[in-house]
């Protein structure tokens, strides 16, 4: 069963999270398949999002880049996952200083994504929110990662995230950031 996909040009914050409450029954169809199969499934909730420096003369990101499992540099946005009772909120706004060394302040919610991936005994979902922040303080830095996956991370213009960040639902939601920034004259 296939789903259209909306045109990212079109979406906003409230139409990327009602099309995430649609991909809700195929999930579902994926948690059943997998449990069909005998291959267990691990799910995990991250929160991270889009640090942008308002006095930049043109809107900039802090991305990170880090290498996959397979050991491919990748650029993406910083995020991680919530310790102890910490909010999704909460824990974008940490993992985003950790991972960037910049501190930030949340002015939006942006969305948030999913997707799978495998690993040798698992496959895992993973959820993703996502939240827009207005950088307060700090300086680029990995150095604050306590788990070391950020390897660089450097301020990029808005208009250069689409070239930069390496996965697709990424980069959707950095329109979505555009959209809000446009829309709210940050």
């Amino acid at each position: 069963m296939s789903h259209p996909v909306p045109d990212p040009r079109k979406r906003t914050p409230l139409t990327a999270a009602l099309a995430w409450e649609r991909s809700r029954a195929t999930r579902s169809v994926h948690r059943a398949a997998q449990a069909a199969a005998g291959i267990p499934t691990l799910e995990e909730v991250s929160a991270g999002g889009i640090v942008i420096d308002p006095h930049s003369p043109h809107v900039s990101v802090a991305i990170i880049a880090r290498y996959n499992r397979g050991g491919r540099l990748e650029w993406c946005l910083p995020k991680g996952h919530p310790e102890g009772n910490e909010t999704h909120r909460e824990a974008a706004v940490r993992e985003v200083e950790e991972e960037t060394g910049i501190s930030g302040q949340i002015v939006a919610t942006l969305g948030s994504i999913d997707y799978w991936f495998t690993v040798p005994q698992y496959r895992v979902h993973k959820t993703v929110h996502h939240y827009l922040l207005i950088a307060t303080g700090g300086e680029l830095t990995t150095e604050k990662d306590p788990d070391h996956e950020a390897v660089d991370v450097a301020w990029v213009p808005l208009r250069d995230l689409p070239r930069r960040l390496s996965f697709p639902n990424e980069r959707r939601i950095a329109d979505l950031a555009r959209e809000v920034i446009q829309s709210h004259g940050l």
